[in-house]
């Protein structure tokens, strides 16, 4: 369908405005396609059904915007008034008012996508480096002799950070290191800041801060001079930069972030009510420490005081301890000649009941070689005859009676072997022929096997 065919053809032709509008929206989502526009928000309104209602407009026109719900709950943040933003939208037209509207698909802050990438980007570049790198971090000092402040002079940041420390931390002097914190070359100054405080090492920690702010007054925070520059600081360095949800490169850069400046400050101050309380304590435990040790002390006093002596009474003591020593090195030195002597008896005692009785053992030891000589004789006797009769049954059972009795031994002269069956004859054959007095080589002529084994 195309917008002529809704219109009724005829110059004089009378259409409803419905029809009119309709046909101008659709020319207007045909002709229009998805686009980007840019403008400052001006009477934002959510209403109960979800959807967003809103206008842009810059120095010439304005606008009118919807956003509907569906869309909308995926926004990454919710427009406030002047605030500067882009929409992806499409062009519409409300047909029952016949209103120009914007039909929002997405919604970004000026800028944003452009920077977001930049900042994307120079994160990742960084981050493999291992600029980001948790083992590089350094702890902050718990109690710092010099806390420095990067920031500007007329920033809100700073009076809260001063004010934070002035009530946590007075005792400790504070230097400022100024710097601009928005516009055009700030990264390289603040990076500058950063390296004279590292250079002059006159702080143990330093801060790094500024209020909050859209991502473009953020990001000089977020230029590589200024990460660098951190992450080369000789100082540990805390980032507090903008509220508790914007995340910068210093923030990544830097030893340790804070959600916010105020935060920053109490995370590098040492907070004086408690340090003024563990003093006491400390104060406390150690005049107890003291006092235990006095009365310690006087305790060894009294106890060395009843330990004390006259020189008369001490003589007297150890001339009667030298006696007792008389007495007993005399009766030590008796014991011993004692001792061995009864050692000697009791020694002798024993070796006259073992002492071998020689007269009796020659005479064992006669009888014991007369049953020897007896035993090896009956031995003797019994392998004699067990031999003869071996040789006798040798004799009974050797071939050469065999063959006196006039059997005779066949071998074969080509295999040397014995001849047992009739069936192993062959004529012309040679054979050796073993008798009792001799053999003989025979050559069969003819060979009849006879089916009986009798003679």
């Amino acid at each position: 369908m195309t917008p002529d065919s809704l219109m009724p053809q005829g110059s004089d032709a009378v259409i409803p405005v419905s029809v009119l509008n309709r046909a101008i929206n659709t020319m207007l989502e045909r002709s229009f396609p998805l686009v980007w526009v840019s403008g400052e928000v001006s009477n934002f309104t959510r209403a109960a059904s979800g959807h967003w209602y809103f206008s842009i407009k810059d120095a010439g026109a304005q606008m009118r915007c919807v956003m509907f719900r569906g869309r909308a709950q995926y926004a990454e943040f919710t427009p406030r008034e002047g605030d500067k933003i882009e929409v992806r939208a499409l062009v519409t037209m409300y047909e029952p008012r016949g209103e120009l509207q914007l039909n929002v698909e997405a919604v970004r802050r000026t800028g944003q996508g452009r920077l977001f990438e930049a900042f994307l980007r120079l994160k990742a570049q960084l981050e493999s480096e291992g600029l980001f790198a948790a083992e590089r971090k350094r702890a902050l000092p718990t109690l710092p002799r010099g806390i420095g402040i990067v920031t500007s002079l007329q920033a809100a940041a700073l009076r809260d950070v001063l004010t934070t420390l002035a009530r946590r931390a007075p005792h400790v002097p504070v230097v400022v290191y100024p710097a601009p914190v928005q516009g055009t070359g700030v990264g390289a100054k603040l990076a500058a800041m950063v390296e004279a405080a590292s250079a002059r090492r006159e702080v143990d920690v330093l801060i790094v801060c500024r209020g909050g702010g859209s991502i473009e007054d953020l990001w000089a925070f977020n230029e590589e001079v200024l990460a660098r520059a951190i992450a080369a600081s000789s100082v540990p360095v805390v980032s507090g930069v903008g509220h508790e949800t914007d995340f910068t490169i210093a923030d990544f850069a830097a030893d340790m972030r804070a959600p916010t400046p105020t935060a920053a400050a109490e995370l590098v101050s040492p907070q004086r009510v408690v340090l003024l309380q563990e003093l006491d304590q400390r104060h406390a435990a150690l005049a107890r420490s003291f006092g235990r040790t006095m009365e310690r002390r006087a305790q060894e006093l009294d106890w060395l005081a009843r330990r004390l002596v006259s020189p008369a009474e001490r003589l007297a003591r150890q001339h009667v301890h030298l006696r007792q020593l008389a007495s007993r090195l005399a009766t030590a030195g008796a014991r011993p000649v004692r001792d061995a002597r009864a050692h000697f008896a009791l020694v002798q005692y024993r070796w006259q009941r073992r002492r071998p009785d020689v007269a009796t053992q020659i005479e064992h030891l006669g009888r014991l070689a007369e049953r020897m000589q007896r035993a090896r004789e009956r031995h003797h006797e019994r392998a004699n005859a067990r031999v003869s009769e071996l040789a006798a049954r040798l004799q009974v059972l050797s071939p050469q009676r065999t063959f006196e009795r006039g059997y005779a031994a066949l071998i074969d002269t080509q295999t040397g072997r014995a001849l047992r069956a009739p069936d192993a004859l062959k004529p012309k054959r040679p054979m050796t022929v073993h008798l009792a007095e001799g053999s003989a080589d025979v050559l069969l002529a003819d060979v009849q096997p006879r089916l009986s084994d009798e003679f």
